[in-house]
């Protein structure tokens, strides 16, 4: 992995871990824990096609490791006196990043999805996600759909109508590719969607039927899994799969863990 500077400058716009987390210096540990939680939810490697999971890894390994340093008293301390922060110890290099996340947050269940859905749609996060995704493929409607969460077709009259905005108020440039997109490119991307939508209902069907006949009160398989397994066997087809079913997206529950002493830091993890 590039040095992590480099890397938060890349992908979040900022050298500074506060910046990248959109938070205040001044932010408590909750603080600083929920934005983790936000920011990682967005970038994390099960919700993207197998083409895209390299990037998503990258992001996602990012983000833990400025929660690592900015949840750790004495690390924090150390980084915001000096800027500077231990990339190459042997902790960060054996950390699994996708266990560490399992363990600091509780289960998430579909109300959590549909709230945080509901709050992101028209907040500051959400136009800000549309302004990088529109100046980053210069006004291809096909990459915002997939690079903002929670869209599809139906909500591209929303979105143009804010990125028009954008545009007028002289925020971000004006690309032909958005303001002039040919209407053939559009039914593509309405057939393809609708195709998707259709593979996702067949799935979530197909897995209600299994959790039914297993009698399991509780799924305790990751349904991100599951469906990153499924999207391997059909080949790359439906590359947003997994944001077409983050509605009803859950994960097991962990209890957070337990802040660990000094010595227990240097411990490996695998």
């Amino acid at each position: 992995m590039a040095k992590l500077h480099d890397l938060c400058e890349k992908y979040f716009g900022s050298r500074n871990f506060y910046e990248v987390l959109e938070i205040p210096k001044t932010a408590s540990d909750k603080e600083v824990k929920k934005a983790y939680h936000k920011l990682s939810l967005l970038v994390h490697p099960d919700r993207v096609a197998e083409n895209k999971k390299e990037e998503a890894t990258e992001k996602f390994q990012v983000l833990g490791f400025i929660h690592s340093i900015l949840s750790d008293t004495e690390k924090r301390k150390i980084y915001d006196e000096t800027g500077q922060y231990d990339e190459e110890s042997e902790e960060v290099a054996m950390r699994n990043w996708a266990d560490y996340w399992r363990t600091l947050f509780k289960e998430v269940t579909i109300e959590d999805i549909n709230k945080y859905e509901k709050d992101y749609k028209g907040s500051e996060t959400e136009i800000k996600d549309l302004k990088r995704a529109y100046t980053d493929s210069k006004g291809d409607m096909d990459y915002i759909l997939e690079a903002v969460p929670f869209t599809n077709c139906d909500e591209e009259p929303r979105l143009h109508a804010i990125i028009q905005k954008l545009i007028e108020d002289g925020e971000v440039p004006e690309y032909k590719a958005f303001t002039n997109e040919n209407e053939k490119k559009k039914a593509r991307r309405k057939r393809k969607w609708a195709k998707e939508a259709a593979e996702a209902e067949r799935l979530e069907k197909q897995m209600k039927l299994e959790n039914d006949e297993n009698n399991k009160s509780k799924n305790k398989d990751d349904l991100a899994l599951a469906i990153q397994n499924r999207n391997r066997e059909r080949a790359g087809q439906a590359e947003n799969f997994f944001d077409s079913l983050i509605e009803k997206y859950a994960k097991k529950a962990e209890k957070p863990a337990k802040k660990k002493n000094s010595s227990a830091k240097k411990k490996k993890k695998t």
